[in-house]
């Protein structure tokens, strides 16, 4: 057991590298603040598209929780920095080290199916442009809540038998079920391998398969009539989008399927190459979504710049109004002096009258 926690953890700390303990703080902030700003940003404007903005924030949620995650894993990083080694059994046995590793999977996997679903319901929007496959709000919503269901059931099966599972999420030090070791449960080696070269290994086969048909779509599309080209213009905008989502996703999960295949061959990986997928390489997806699915697309752009022209012209209007009302207070000074002295003559020549009448 203790070279299980080594693949993960040094002797006294529960992440072994520094740079680890700092990005694991970083790409945690970074997660969140950036999801709950996308999250507040699509309710603040209003979109003609209900259900892809639906979409985005579910997506956002489940991006949200890994950052939780790492957030949790720098603070009792922190809680057993330099006696690791003293509670490292007492950790991974935890109830908080196998929440953790429950909050992580069902994160990941929601947000594997989300961005399948999305990239499915793009495919049928840019090759078939004309159909009514499309599903509606009802639709969208039952078909959001049916993939954290799925993402719920896949986290929290192996807590049913622990004698079929083992100890699932308490294997390493960041209680992610990443690389099986030795001492792993058949049944728990099978449900990992079933889930990350299964499920996940699928959902990326058909988004990779979707993209290259969308756009051999819009190749074949590109010399018909501009009112074929205008329908679907928005629809394409949508799908390059989504397309450098699908490339950083891959990016981070080719590693995880190598090192899946390559558990299969009982190949040695060293523990500083796991530490790095586990804590950077796979949490930075999520971090990195809030970017490319909101603040650099062209809606949000010309929201935000409508939002500030707004707020610039209610700028102008006040500093002239406070202007006017300067100016007129200036030019009520005169008139005022002015009726103040008609006002005193007045009194004064009406004394002058009553003095010479009595007299």
């Amino acid at each position: 057991m203790y070279t299980t926690y080594r693949r993960y953890s040094s002797f006294e700390n529960l992440l072994a590298n520094t740079i680890l303990r700092v990005f694991v703080w970083v790409i945690a902030c970074i997660t969140c603040f950036g999801n709950i700003f996308v999250i507040g940003m699509r309710s603040f404007i209003q979109s003609e598209n209900k259900t892809h903005t639906m979409s985005i924030k579910i997506l956002c949620c489940a991006d949200c929780l890994m950052g939780v995650y790492l957030f949790f894993i720098g603070v009792f990083d922190v809680k057993y920095r330099g006696q690791y080694k003293k509670y490292a059994l007492l950790w991974m046995e935890s109830l908080q080290c196998r929440s953790l590793g429950f909050l992580a999977m069902l994160s990941t996997e929601v947000s594997v199916l989300l961005l399948t679903y999305l990239t499915l319901e793009k495919y049928l929007a840019i090759v078939f442009p004309f159909s009514n496959i499309r599903p509606g709000q009802r639709q969208t919503f039952i078909i959001l809540m049916t993939i954290w269901v799925i993402g719920f059931i896949i986290a929290v099966v192996p807590f049913w038998n622990e004698d079929f599972f083992g100890n699932y999420y308490g294997k390493n030090g960041v209680c992610f079920p990443l690389y099986p070791d030795q001492t792993e449960e058949p049944g728990g080696k099978g449900y990992s391998l079933g889930i990350f070269l299964g499920v996940n290994l699928v959902a990326f086969i058909i988004i990779v398969f979707s993209y290259v048909s969308m756009f051999c779509s819009i190749q074949k599309t590109a010399l018909q009539t501009s009112e074929i080209r205008s329908h679907i213009h928005m629809d394409v905008a949508v799908a390059n989008r989504f397309f450098f989502i699908v490339f950083s996703d891959a990016v981070c999960w080719i590693p995880v399927f190598l090192l899946k295949i390559l558990s299969l061959f009982h190949v040695e990986i060293p523990g500083t190459v796991t530490s790095w997928i586990v804590i950077f390489i796979l949490p930075v997806n999520s971090a990195l979504n809030p970017i490319l699915y909101t603040l650099t697309t062209s809606f949000f752009k010309e929201k935000l710049k409508q939002l500030l022209h707004r707020q610039r012209r209610r700028s102008i209007f006040r500093n002239e109004r406070k202007s006017l009302s300067t100016s007129l207070v200036w030019n009520e000074e005169p008139i005022v002096q002015h009726s103040n002295l008609k006002l005193g003559f007045l009194h004064k020549k009406t004394a002058g009258e009553t003095n010479i009448k009595t007299t």
